[in-house]
């Protein structure tokens, strides 16, 4: 436990929906629970600290929720673990203006604050590196027919496709874009972080890249931890280790905080530093972790057959 208290661990399943997110939030409040790890998605994320928890001075800490506002708004309770999109955007900017800037790239979005955020965070940063789109679209969550973009795509002699959104989604897009013929490659952000990816696409997911931190299941310290995981019959890929380091991040603070109060708490993360299975854990006066910045993976087939991204070079 924590200061001599045990930890009761309560769970809400937001399905990625603003509104039940918010529901789940006040659940929470109302069965008195203190500190938050969560949520996924910003676009649930965000109304759920705009309507609950900052008001009721609840510590928050998401491990995966990136668009910039979650930290912007200014509520002292909350933090993150992982890194921003104006961030992550730059890097990948950065790298289809470096690496592809001949190629014919379409921008495509999911609608959401998070895909839409960083696809348009990724636009700005390529343009300003001087490599215009062909393409910029939307499509909505749950789509499952691409043919019409792919089509699109086509005409306009796309090679590289930038998507902003989850796997679900990206794993339709690649596996219809290479029965339709479609030869392109799909780049994205961290939303992709996830062996599902490579059971949607099958074999057309080779090649594919995406942004995000630094893999702390490749970290010799995390060795032990990990294969704790696997013994139970789980694989901590993407969010999983930055959700345990959100953990780790409250016990710590609220040992040098001497109290569970909430609100003690969360001044204590903001004066001090942590040790987690991210390495040394340290925040910015907005909630933002100090963190290595983002880097470029490839999803590549692994020694046992099966498809996963590795860090590039």
């Amino acid at each position: 436990g924590i200061n001599g208290e045990q930890i009761k661990i309560a769970v809400g399943d937001d399905v990625s929906e603003p509104k039940q997110g918010v529901s789940v939030a006040n659940k929470f409040f109302s069965d008195g629970v203190k500190f938050v790890v969560g949520h996924f998605n910003s676009g649930v994320t965000i109304p759920a600290i705009e309507q609950v928890y900052g008001e009721n001075g609840m510590m928050v800490i998401t491990p995966a929720a990136t668009n910039p506002k979650v930290t912007d708004m200014g509520v002292a309770t909350v933090f993150r673990t992982c890194g921003r999109d104006d961030q992550q955007g730059k890097v990948a900017g950065a790298y289809l203006a470096e690496k592809f800037k001949d190629a014919k790239i379409a921008i495509v979005h999911d609608k959401t604050p998070y895909g839409q955020g960083l696809a348009d965070e990724t636009k700005k940063a390529m343009n300003a590196a001087g490599v215009n789109e062909v393409m910029y679209e939307g499509v909505n969550i749950g789509d499952k027919d691409f043919s019409a973009l792919i089509g699109k795509m086509k005409e306009a002699g796309v090679s590289i496709i930038y998507w902003g959104g989850l796997h679900t989604e990206a794993g339709l897009i690649i596996r219809q874009s290479a029965d339709q013929g479609l030869k392109a490659t799909l780049v994205s952000g961290d939303g992709i972080v996830s062996n599902e990816l490579a059971s949607i696409a099958g074999d057309a997911v080779a090649g594919t890249l995406n942004t995000f931190g630094p893999d702390p299941t490749l970290n010799p310290d995390n060795k032990e931890i990990v294969e704790k995981f696997k013994a139970a019959g789980f694989n901590p890929e993407a969010y999983t280790l930055y959700s345990y380091a959100a953990v780790q991040v409250i016990a710590e603070a609220a040992k040098a905080a001497g109290s569970t109060d909430s609100v003690e708490v969360a001044k204590a993360a903001h004066a001090g530093t942590f040790k987690t299975v991210l390495g040394e854990m340290s925040f910015d006066e907005k909630g933002d972790p100090k963190l290595p910045g983002y880097i470029m993976y490839e999803w590549v087939k692994g020694d046992d057959g099966k498809y996963t991204y590795k860090p590039q070079g």
